[in-house]
């Protein structure tokens, strides 16, 4: 007997279905971006990768969350802009304000603790970062030459 091959969803129903859903992060973003807040007791924990397309971090902060971070609004963020495909927003870290952009699709998680509600993503692809070129070894200084000496950071560096 022949076995029947499954299915095959050209339509992508799975990934329509993530799509739709970060329609409801937008709507709520927009909902907290508008004059009058965040309504009541809500609040937003939103974890998104941090190497993810699109994702735009200060440097101290990618160092600190080289893979996931979890951001909370509630009381203290500014500037939240909203767009069709990612928002932005600052935030305090240490006292010193950051402005953190994300995509919706760099999204792994959307959870509302007052409610209850949460919203679980698939992982995005990871953007890999680029090598770095090799530091060219530097040349020896003429024997005898008093002039600055070149010290190599490669071996404090972490891999």
């Amino acid at each position: 007997m022949a076995q029947e091959k499954p299915p095959v969803d050209e339509m992508h129903y799975e990934q329509l279905a993530q799509d739709a859903l970060r329609g409801v992060i937008r709507a709520a973003l927009e909902r907290a971006a508008s004059p009058s807040g965040i309504p009541g007791a809500h609040h937003f924990y939103i974890t998104f990768k941090t190497r993810a397309a699109g994702v735009s971090l200060p440097p101290d902060i990618m160092a600190k969350y080289p893979d996931e971070m979890t951001v909370v609004l509630q009381h203290q963020f500014w500037d939240l802009s909203v767009e069709p495909e990612l928002f932005s927003v600052m935030l305090k870290f240490g006292g010193l304000p950051k402005v953190l952009v994300v995509p919706y699709k760099a999204v792994t998680r959307f959870y509302d603790p007052s409610v209850q509600f949460l919203l679980p993503f698939e992982p995005p692809e990871i953007v890999e970062d680029e090598p770095e070129p090799p530091t060219p070894e530097p040349e020896p200084a003429p024997s005898g030459s008093e002039g600055p000496k070149v010290v190599s950071l490669d071996q404090f560096r972490k891999k």
